[in-house]
């Protein structure tokens, strides 16, 4: 906020139409366009409990790992994944962690059901759609795409440990292994 030359309090980043209401500018927004030189990529690494702030959409096309943790709270998870042409995340059930997926590019399958025998719940699933896996639900998202499936992840509570970072399906089910 600024003052203008009559002393009033400003925005910079509205503008005020001929009629005296503000409507947004987003060209004056210098930290969410691309001007900002931050914008499009971010080190993907685990923030930690630290504030963060990101373009999770870029950050998600960005990532090439089955998994990367970008930042592990003491309530919540969040982690990146991309799923080769064909690869699926796994068959899995997180008893105690409600979870929640969002697809930025790519298409998939997504399965679930109350047993690994009964997967009664199939959609389709493209750019920008939400998928919500109570816990005690079993599940797999599988790419059926001709390019990776790109799509980040919220664990609550979190379920993978701090700094997680799996290039590939196989040192993740490795560590899964490991980890229980």
């Amino acid at each position: 906020m600024y003052h203008n030359s009559y002393g009033q309090w400003y925005n910079p980043v509205y503008y005020w139409s001929y009629n005296g209401y503000p409507y947004y500018n987003s060209s004056n927004n210098h930290w969410n366009n691309h001007r900002n030189p931050y914008y499009r990529n971010v080190k993907l690494k685990d923030y930690g409990t630290k504030p963060f702030v990101v373009n999770i959409e870029e950050a998600a096309k960005q990532n090439t790992t089955f998994r990367t943790a970008l930042w592990t709270g003491k309530h919540l998870q969040v982690t990146l994944m991309s799923l080769n042409v064909g690869e699926d995340i796994g068959l899995e059930i997180h008893p105690t962690v409600d979870q929640f997926l969002r697809i930025e590019e790519g298409q998939g399958l997504v399965q679930m059901g109350k047993s690994k025998e009964e997967l009664n719940f199939q959609e389709r699933v493209y750019d920008g759609y939400a998928i919500m896996i109570p816990a005690g639900t079993w599940h797999n998202v599988t790419n059926i795409g001709n390019r990776p499936l790109k799509l980040y992840s919220i664990y609550a509570p979190p379920h993978h440990p701090f700094g997680t970072v799996h290039e590939t399906k196989a040192v993740a089910m490795a560590a899964e292994e490991s980890h229980y």
